[in-house]
């Protein structure tokens, strides 16, 4: 306990009903504290030098929390458990039992009930999490109100780790471009289900109550079903992969959709400041999908080492030079290859919008001078032909990705 920063904060107007049970660590920068409605419950840590707490912020009132290097935007409700390295952009609420780790990125009013596990995952606004869930390695968008609202039910899991102990396994639900415009059909992936990833499932789709589901589904607007399995035992051969086109498919797709959000965040989230909090707010924003491109340019990395492997397992296998399964190896890594390259050239081309991509920006720029706080209902108004227009200009950082990576026929 830091009794001398304890009693600053309560001399700041921080409400602390029990002091004596908080602790403050030593590096933590109570400047970074605002003292305007903030109140830490008995049994509240905070540690790190990066964490930022903004008006209006309740933690612990639940059980005992401990926040970590966050950056909590305005409103927002933690109520109990572990939270590092994660930006809540405002209005966000989570309930006890949390577990929320680096590279995590909620945005306007995404919420979580009990016991909710995410470490690289981004949520746009109104996205909401039941209970009892693990949703690592997610994208997901969709939704346009809290009535209205993209949602995971109770006892979900995003499998995100593999037999052959890889994670290239991300999974995005509805997509980036036309997510950031708070417009679309939401998503719905039923209680006591799951996602095989790497897999990516489109706007207005709603997987039934205990489905496992193991396919993209592209289409927009379809109920999926997935069954359990049938019972059975056969050989398995560990360290083979049989579809490496697939995950390097979905994959890129992931991936280029996140250099997308980070020109959005660059050229857009910026324009949405008010004050020295916000500005590091939104800086926070900014670090973590970097984060988060770097993490699922590492996990391809391993993945791509791995088929290494596999491809000498097929070949002492005596599936020689130009069988089937061997050229998909090859194929996808001379792709692998040319990662790097590709990933360079994607960070120089987000620095330039292009023609599209300013128009959009500039009509935001003029949007915003008078709605600094009112990020979400300036985008949700926009006019359909600027949406529009701001959709095409990130569809195209997406496009270049995506095509660079084409495999050859």
């Amino acid at each position: 306990m830091n009794l001398k920063k304890i009693e600053s904060l309560l001399q700041k107007g921080v409400k602390i009903p029990n002091p004596a049970t908080v602790f403050i660590g030593e590096e933590v920068d109570i400047d970074r504290i605002s003292p305007d409605g903030v109140t830490l419950y008995a049994g509240t840590k905070v540690m790190g030098t990066q964490t930022l707490i903004m008006p209006g912020t309740s933690l612990g009132y639940e059980t005992p929390v401990t926040v970590e290097n966050c950056l909590i935007g305005p409103g927002t409700k933690l109520h109990g458990g572990y939270f590092q390295d994660a930006v809540f952009m405002g209005d966000n609420v989570f309930g006890s039992g949390g577990h929320v780790r680096k590279g995590c990125i909620l945005e306007e009013q995404a919420n979580a009930a009990h016991t909710v596990g995410l470490k690289q995952t981004i949520l746009f606004p109104f996205v909401t999490l039941g209970s009892l869930i693990n949703f690592c390695d997610c994208f997901m968008a969709g939704g346009t109100s809290r009535k209205d609202h993209s949602e995971v039910g109770s006892s979900f899991i995003h499998f995100n780790y593999t037999p052959n102990q890889d994670k290239a396994t991300a999974s995005m639900m509805g997509n980036v471009h036309q997510g950031v415009m708070l417009n679309q059909r939401p998503v719905f992936l039923g209680g006591q289900g799951g996602l095989v990833g790497p897999v990516r499932i489109a706007f207005g789709c709603i997987s039934a109550a205990g489905s496992i589901i193991r396919k993209s589904e592209l289409r927009c607007d379809r109920l999926i079903m997935g069954g359990t399995m049938r019972s059975a035992s056969v050989q398995w051969r560990p360290g083979i992969y049989t579809r490496p086109d697939r995950i390097l498919t979905e994959n890129i797709h992931y991936i280029s959709g996140l250099y997308a959000l980070k020109a959005w965040y660059h050229f857009i989230r910026t324009l949405f400041t008010w004050d020295w909090m916000s500005q590091h707010l939104v800086s926070g924003l900014l670090e973590n999908i970097d984060i988060c491109i770097q993490e699922r340019i590492k996990r391809l990395d391993a993945f791509g080492d791995k088929l290494k492997q596999s491809k000498e397992i097929l070949l002492q296998r005596g599936k020689g030079q130009g069988s089937q399964s061997v050229e998909a190896h090859e194929t996808v890594l001379k792709k692998l290859s040319q990662a790097s390259f590709i990933f360079d050239r994607a960070e120089n081309d987000i620095k330039t919008p292009g023609p599209d991509g300013e128009k959009f920006i500039q009509h935001i720029e003029t949007k915003s001078i008078h709605n600094k706080k009112n990020y979400v209902g300036l985008i949700q108004n926009l006019d359909e032909s600027i949406s529009i227009m701001g959709s095409v200009w990130l569809k195209n950082i997406e496009d270049r990705i995506v095509n660079a990576f084409v495999l050859d026929e």
